[in-house]
């Protein structure tokens, strides 16, 4: 059985995620209109700190399911909680039980949802860190859908923070593109949604948020 989220504890920890936030950051969304309306996908965010995730919440009316990494479901409470809120675990020192949890996010792809995956697998803020590209290809396998790149960039700006979000435009692979390839183009326009260097090289910087989102 596919565990379903709990839509009414998602939207009221999106109130309260809102209210907590507002004292010390203030959003700012761009490219929310290029987000598929009528078919499922895969958000590939930037990922660099723990705000990221209710940020990606709070960006889109769409409520969104995310994989995240079996600690935070390590105890009764936290698994409940996660996972009603949409979370789905990865654990990549148990792979079978990883593999049965990733087949649940493909029932869950097949039925329309939105899934969010941190391709770095942890954070590195400042700089855009290696993809671990293993979920990309899982779900690259079993299901046609498209790939959106996200940029998250934080800028202190007196007792605030910025925190701008921006949404790249869907992408798929192409006919005889390779896994690492199709992944790395991804990374590539994360670095510069996210305006920042990569590590596995330096990429052009965005200039205007409203059009990062061109294949580079």
């Amino acid at each position: 059985m596919t565990p379903r989220r709990d839509d009414r504890l998602y939207r009221l920890i999106r109130v309260v995620a809102s209210a907590a936030l507002a004292p010390g950051f203030r959003r700012e969304v761009h490219g929310a209109e290029k987000i598929p309306i009528d078919r499922s996908y895969v958000l590939l965010p930037k990922h660099q700190r723990w705000q990221d995730i209710p940020l990606l919440g709070l960006s889109l009316q769409k409520p969104l399911y995310f994989v995240a990494k079996q600690e935070l479901f390590a105890y009764t409470v936290g698994d409940w909680f996660f996972k009603r809120l949409g979370g789905i675990p990865l654990n990549r020192q148990r792979p079978i039980e990883s593999r049965r949890n990733l087949m649940r996010a493909v029932r869950l792809l097949e039925w329309g949802e939105g899934l969010v995956v941190f391709p770095e697998g942890t954070y590195y803020p400042g700089i855009v860190g290696p993809a671990k590209s293993g979920v990309v290809k899982f779900v690259l396998n079993r299901i046609d859908l498209p790939f959106i790149p996200v940029g998250i960039r934080y800028r202190r700006e007196g007792l605030r923070t910025r925190a701008i979000v921006r949404f790249g435009a869907p992408q798929e692979a192409g006919p005889s593109e390779t896994v690492k390839a199709f992944v790395d183009r991804l990374m590539a326009q994360i670095a510069q949604l996210s305006e920042m260097d990569s590590i596995t090289g330096s990429v052009p910087r965005a200039t205007d948020p409203n059009t990062t989102g061109a294949p580079l």
